[in-house]
């Protein structure tokens, strides 16, 4: 499903030089804010938990917004932004042991194809996430035995492909694919002792908006 929706993303991009129109769309000087729903699906692996496997982190959906600046009609800036993630942490055998929140802030470069005053603008983008992991919790402290969890902060790349079509002058829809960088390093106490396992979150983040030009 990844492969088909970033492979059509960028399939659009092809094509965009054949949507143009009379409305000017994504000029240099633009903000650009989208608001929508913004679906983080983790693609994770860490390292054995006390020989119950790796943990397992669950999708989660929130408000999704994004803040764009056009520097010139084909280069931009854009910040995605959210409201908390929550995610359920699970072992193989024992079920969900923990829950966490997050917030990801990414920014990142864009070039978007096609010229001003296409309809359809597909873009591709590349920069940086920062992931703030809090309110860690267990949930199920297998008697006692699970006790003081915390997840560090995260640094690292992001990617992003998406596509806005331009309803008229003001008003937009896009759709966009994000692939983030993630990787914590889960601490905690198991029945006293100190562990750390270190827990690459890695997600794909889908999210489909209305979006403003001012």
């Amino acid at each position: 499903m990844n492969k088909t929706i970033v492979s059509g993303l960028i399939a659009a991009a092809l094509l965009s030089t054949g949507f143009a129109s009379s409305v000017s769309a994504h000029q240099a000087g633009d903000i650009i804010v989208r608001a929508g729903v913004a679906v983080v699906a983790p693609n994770e692996s860490s390292q054995d938990v006390a020989g119950n496997g790796e943990f397992g982190v669950d999708d989660n959906t929130q408000l999704g917004l994004n803040f764009g600046y056009m520097l010139t009609d084909n280069i931009g800036i854009e910040l995605l932004a959210a409201s908390p993630f929550t995610h359920d942490i699970s072992l193989d055998g024992i079920g969900k042991i923990a829950e966490t929140k997050q917030l990801p802030p990414t920014l990142v470069a864009q070039y978007y194809f096609g010229s001003a005053d296409s309809k359809l603008r597909p873009y591709i983008g590349a920069g940086v996430n920062f992931t703030n992991f809090f309110d860690n919790e267990f949930t199920n402290d297998l008697d006692g035995a699970l006790t003081d969890l915390s997840l560090t902060n995260s640094w690292g790349v992001a990617a992003q492909v998406g596509l806005d079509y331009q309803i008229n002058k003001n008003w937009l829809v896009n759709a966009s694919v994000w692939y983030a960088q993630i990787s914590t390093d889960a601490h905690f106490k198991l029945a006293g002792d100190a562990v750390k396992i270190e827990t690459d979150i890695n997600p794909w983040v889908y999210m489909v908006s209305v979006g403003y030009t001012f």
